[in-house]
């Protein structure tokens, strides 16, 4: 079977009020396309009934595959994700589609050629937010300040849900892999320039929702500590 030119990837905990207006929404994007896609539904440790709403789409949708994932971790879903899916270009895609789906333009080809990796920024030029609170977006900011400062110079916006990879890349940097939680982001990233893939921020147009399960206090605290395990890590060789 010939492998897709792009995979969605949507990683999904208790997404039961989200998922269904989430999939029916990505399903009329790509079935405008020209190109051949997938759409994977990684179920995350839910206790409600995310798993059987997105099985009830594979009955009309035969390009979905969905995949249970008993550990808990939105960075341990994302990674079966990329693991498993076949397409040429991999796109991690938030189940709360917080960025409309049509901005996924903006992170193939001919738009991101030369690159081999494209994220969703909030803060690159033309970036726009909407409905964020104040106190929210600084509190990302001083976040990304501190990874800046830390661990990845130049970098924007490490953590928006939105990323894209070149299928090389993706197996080879989710394979190593470490980090299941929030930080994830954090870890891929930086095995990307320690083998020098070429990444491309990419302005979009972001939705705040006051339904995010980010907890900012605390998800910064771990953030914070997986970044030194990842120093750690390297240290040790275990990215080499």
């Amino acid at each position: 079977m010939t492998n897709p030119f792009l995979s969605i990837i949507i990683p999904a905990h208790n997404e039961e009020n989200r998922l269904r207006r989430t999939l029916g929404q990505v399903f009329d994007f790509l079935a405008k396309q020209s190109y051949s896609s997938e759409v994977l539904v990684i179920e995350n440790a839910s206790t409600d009934r995310t798993f059987d709403i997105a099985r009830e789409f594979t009955v009309s949708h035969p390009e979905l595959r969905v995949f249970r994932e008993a550990q808990r971790g939105k960075g341990c879903a994302v990674q079966r994700g990329m693991l498993e899916a076949r397409g040429e270009y991999r796109f991690l895609c938030d189940a709360d589609l917080s960025m409309p789906i049509e901005e996924l333009k903006k992170f193939l080809p001919p738009a991101t050629d030369g690159f081999d990796i494209a994220i969703g920024s909030r803060e690159a030029k033309g970036a726009v937010r909407y409905n964020e609170p104040g106190f929210r977006h600084w509190g990302g900011r001083l976040i990304n300040l501190a990874i800046q400062v830390l661990i990845l110079p130049g970098l924007n916006d490490t953590q928006c849900g939105f990323k894209c990879f070149q299928a090389e890349a993706a197996t080879r940097l989710f394979s190593q892999q470490t980090i299941h939680g929030w930080a994830f982001d954090i870890e891929i990233l930086y095995l990307a320039r320690r083998k020098r893939y070429k990444i491309k921020e990419i302005p979009i147009d972001w939705y705040f929702d006051a339904d995010s399960k980010v907890k900012a206090v605390l998800d910064a605290l771990h953030m914070l500590k997986d970044i030194f395990r990842i120093r750690l890590n390297s240290l040790r060789g275990r990215y080499s």
